[in-house]
């Protein structure tokens, strides 16, 4: 009996102990759920309030001006004031008359120079902020300009001539102004780029038209992607129809004459260009182009405004079969002419070219006549602008050169012989002797004209220029002018010389 009773006592002392350790279980299992709910409960009301907060930075004004929020919230509400004067600035008035950009941009460049006058060629004023185009007075007003600037914007520099013609602009800064004269009040704004470019000079010459206006017009705007305005001073309106297919690839904008519509207009942009980079003849540096484009990408301009087929010489294949290659021969009719022109076609024709005579002028359809030139294999003319149309050549053909007598071998190399290779094309040259001039039937024989050619030169551009280009026409020698010819053809693809 007592064996029982301990056993049982030991029994209810275990039970017991057991179910305080089970009481004790339950009551740490409640509090530990307890604190995870509490801590939960803390953590959504934290990320509720984080999300408020942010949704009211974003999306809502501080309700008063004098309590100090967090950093990150004043900067959301300067990032939702911004926004919301740009959207109220929708209008062209109040954007321009309230533009926080072109402060900016003032600010910027204000210590940066605007007019840059180290090229030879050419002045460049680049100019960024609030500026204002007064036509009546050639004046654009400058808000981040330090001082006075002036400037021809034609890429002759100091060649008297040219520039003769051509407008002179100030640019000057806000600061300039004094009681009696304020600064004018913008009555037409726009809110891109604008290039001012002038088309006197020595335009209407075609060698001329691409060197000094649309090859620096083309350094000069094609980083816009045609959202840039052109400003055209000493307008010709010839000249932009002629053009016009070139101009309208490089710019959606209608060309604007300065000069017409009114000498009251202010036009205001954010950023104006005066002047046109200009690199050197025929070409461009795409190391000092703005996107490293070259004059390749010029070219490419060329054949989508003009429509023109090929873009090397290797495209020769006519109705499944490769066509004869083309000979063009520009033609001139006042000074440095063929003289035995039909003679030269028929030797052409005899080594297997297929001749075409043209002649480029201030009239010349320049849609045609560029057709005309991308079709050729060879082009051939003596030196003058004529040979400006090479640009239309397709990668590969071959240009010769034919070189009067009387020394000007320097102005046909820096015209037309440098300017080769980065258009990816061939070069010849053939050099007058003095027995196939027409000079020998103008001057005694031992006139210094014909013996000694450095003394004319050395009497200045005027002379030389009188007796060596505008007097002399030329008759090649059939077999010389035939070994060349022969050359010409050896460096045409074989494709293009294979019917022969």
């Amino acid at each position: 009996m007592k064996q029982r009773a301990k056993e049982g006592v030991e029994n209810f002392d275990k039970e017991k102990m057991e179910s305080r350790g089970m009481k004790s279980w339950r009551n740490f299992t409640r509090q530990a759920t307890k604190r995870i709910c509490n801590f939960l409960v803390i953590l959504f009301l934290m990320l509720s309030i984080y999300i408020l907060s942010n949704i009211k930075a974003h999306y809502c004004q501080a309700a008063y001006g004098k309590l100090r929020a967090p950093l990150k919230l004043e900067l959301a509400s300067a990032e939702v004031k911004q926004l919301t004067e740009e959207s109220r600035s929708n209008s062209t008035d109040d954007l321009y008359a309230e533009d926080e950009d072109a402060e900016e941009d003032s600010a910027i460049y204000s210590h940066t120079p605007i007019c840059r006058e180290s090229n030879k060629r050419s002045d460049t004023c680049d100019a960024r902020g609030d500026l204002r185009v007064q036509v009546s007075s050639n004046t654009i007003f400058v808000s981040s300009a330090q001082q006075e600037w002036k400037i021809r914007p034609y890429a002759r520099k100091g060649d008297v001539g040219a520039l003769r013609h051509v407008s002179e602009w100030s640019l000057k800064p806000f600061s300039s102004s004094t009681n009696n004269q304020k600064i004018p009040n913008c009555t037409v704004k726009q809110m891109v780029p604008a290039v001012i470019f002038s088309v006197n000079g020595y335009t209407g010459n075609i060698f001329h038209d691409f060197t000094d206006v649309l090859i620096p017009l083309f350094i000069s705007s094609h980083q816009f992607h045609g959202q840039v305005q052109f400003l055209v001073t000493d307008v010709k309106q010839w000249w932009l129809n002629k053009y016009k297919l070139i101009l309208k690839h490089l710019s959606s904008y209608e060309i604007i004459d300065l000069h017409s519509g009114g000498s009251e207009i202010i036009r205001c942009f954010p950023r104006v260009i005066i002047g046109l980079q200009f690199h050197k003849e025929l070409g461009i540096d795409s190391a000092k182009s703005p996107t490293g484009y070259s004059i390749v990408d010029f070219k490419v301009l060329l054949r989508k405004a003009y429509g023109l087929e090929r873009a090397d010489t290797l495209s020769s294949v006519f109705q499944g079969s490769v066509r004869r290659p083309k000979l063009l021969i520009i033609s001139r009719k006042r000074s440095r002419s063929f003289v035995n022109e039909k003679q030269i076609v028929e030797m052409a024709m005899s080594l297997g070219f297929d001749v075409r005579i043209a002649e480029s002028d201030v009239g010349t359809d320049l849609s045609k006549f560029g057709r005309m030139v991308n079709s050729a294999d060879v082009l051939v003319g003596v030196h003058g602008a004529g040979l400006t149309n090479m640009l239309f050549l397709p990668a590969g053909a071959v240009v010769i050169q034919v070189v009067p007598f009387g020394g000007p071998e320097w102005l046909a190399r820096e015209t037309f012989r440098k300017p080769i290779d980065d258009l990816e094309l061939k070069y010849l040259e053939y050099r007058i002797e003095l027995e196939e001039s027409t000079l020998i039937d103008q001057y005694p024989k031992d006139h210094p004209v014909l013996k000694d050619p450095d003394s004319v030169t050395k009497l200045g551009w005027n002379a030389f220029r009188e007796v060596y280009l505008d007097k002399q026409n030329v008759r090649p020698h059939l077999g010389r002018l035939k070994e060349t010819f022969l050359q010409a053809l050896k460096l045409l693809p074989k494709r293009s010389t294979s019917a022969i």
